[in-house]
């Protein structure tokens, strides 16, 4: 009798477990934008495993989103400053994840590697399943892909959100670059990049190569997709032609951005008998900057034209390069060449890219089919590139003498420093020829600037997700 009675509570016990831990620990569903609410309605979840501050692309979208009155959840990490209109925008919330544990030198990669996802899952799963509200988009950039696919793929199944994923290159190359391409992880990774990749209800891809690619085995991606390129911020303007308003404009923002000990050489630059230079980075293995430094050492030899290079940004092998600066200037292979580094706020940034003579990048693809961000900045700015171009989607940005040149050796980058800019005499950069040159390439750069991010956005994303017709 006792076992008639006790079975059945039990039965009923373990039944009320279950509901109550249905109730509690799955989460909340999307029920759809109120009614009339039109883009006000829109709610997405922009999600970047990465810092916050240096990741403009999907910077972008969360404006552009909240620009037209949706609602907007930036996630991602909190290590440098975010974009100004990010903090001050009435529509975004900064949703920040933790910062991911560091790999102390004493363990290998391959063992530490599933601890850092591990930690990565339950801080991304906590937050999109029961910190935030349900979201009508998960917008995920794409990579790093580990764990944010497969994450973002299941929070969307559980709370009936659309998952939309912005491929800016692939995870697997990248890894493959830095670990071998024979990696067992390489091979894991593809797998895991091809088979998630396929979640998403809609893609949106840098460059038309990329698309096309992604079409074919072993993506094979059926779904919806959207090449979307990479267009300046507002931020990021050119300087009045006007020669008195030039002037001034350029001395101002010369001494907020150099820093003091490159003061000495401010009117030199203003009245072109330095040169300016600009590269941005992020420091990391898809950047060769060896290339850079061999040229500049090429360059020193056969020009007295001086340079001020100022290299911005912040990333794992700065202090690599940062030694072998040293080592250079030290042994006097750098002579009128002098080499600075910086990480400025946004809008320094985009005021020294305005006064500069050449922007420098260095960005090699690891997929073949991407596209540096980097000089579509320079670009907004109306600054001409000298950009790395042994890749295939190259030419959807960068058109040779039309707004900028491309490399792949630091004895051709060395030319290209010099026929543009080593030029003796003269107002403006290079020689007669060189000027001529840098002018055409400086118009054709505010030509392609002139394209702004708000306009693609608009007729692309702004479509799919129903803030533009």
């Amino acid at each position: 009798m006792a076992a008639m009675v006790i079975y059945p509570l039990i039965l009923c016990a373990f039944g009320l477990a279950v509901l109550i831990a249905y109730l509690v620990l799955i989460p909340s569903k999307y029920k759809g934008p109120p009614a009339g609410s039109g883009g006000s309605g829109v709610s997405v979840h922009v999600l970047v495993l990465g810092d916050i501050g240096r990741s403009p692309r999907m910077t972008y979208h969360a404006l552009s989103i909240a620009k037209h009155g949706g609602k907007v959840n930036l996630i991602g990490y909190l290590e440098t400053a975010p974009h100004p209109d990010v903090l001050s925008g009435p529509n975004i919330t900064i949703a920040p994840l933790p910062t991911p544990p560091r790999r102390p030198s004493s363990i290998p990669f391959i063992l530490f590697a599933p601890f850092k996802v591990l930690s990565q899952v339950y801080h991304l799963t906590h937050l999109l399943a029961y910190a935030l509200p349900p979201a009508q988009w998960i917008l995920v950039q794409n990579p790093p892909s580990i764990p944010t696919l497969a994450i973002a793929s299941l929070i969307c199944r559980l709370r009936g959100s659309k998952l939309m994923i912005d491929w800016h290159n692939y995870g697997w190359t990248i890894l493959a670059g830095t670990r071998g391409a024979n990696h067992p992880l390489v091979s894991i990774s593809k797998l895991y990049e091809c088979y998630f990749g396929r979640h998403g209800a809609s893609h949106l891809t840098v460059t038309h190569a990329m698309a096309r690619q992604l079409r074919q085995p072993p993506y094979s991606i059926a779904q919806p997709m959207l090449a979307v390129h990479d267009r300046p911020a507002a931020i990021f303007q050119p300087i009045s032609p006007v020669a008195s308003t030039s002037t001034s404009t350029r001395h101002a923002i010369l001494n907020r951005v150099i820093a003091p000990e490159n003061a000495d050489l401010i009117p030199r630059i203003l009245d072109h008998s330095v040169r300016l230079v600009v590269s941005s980075t992020s420091w990391t293995p898809d950047e060769d900057f060896s290339i850079l430094l061999d040229a500049l050492t090429q360059y020193a030899t056969s020009s007295s034209v001086p340079f001020l290079v100022i290299i911005t940004g912040k990333g794992p092998q700065k202090a690599h390069y940062l030694a072998r600066i040293a080592s250079l200037t030290k042994a006097g292979r750098l002579p009128n060449v002098r080499i600075a580094t910086a990480f400025l706020p946004f809008p320094d940034y985009a005021a020294l890219l305005a006064c500069a003579d050449l922007g420098i990048c260095l960005h090699m693809s690891s997929s073949g089919v991407d596209l540096p961000m980097k000089v579509v900045d320079m670009f907004g700015a109306g600054l001409p590139v000298a950009a790395y171009s042994g890749y295939e989607s190259f030419g959807e940005l960068v058109r040779e003498g039309e707004n900028g040149c491309g490399f792949e050796t630091a004895e051709e980058l060395a030319g290209i420093l010099g026929r543009l800019l080593g030029g003796e005499g003269g107002s403006g950069s290079g020689s007669g020829s060189g000027r001529a040159e840098l002018e055409v390439l400086r118009r054709g750069a505010v030509r392609e600037g002139s394209r702004r991010w708000d306009e693609e956005w608009d007729r692309t994303v702004g479509r799919v997700m129903g803030f533009t017709s």
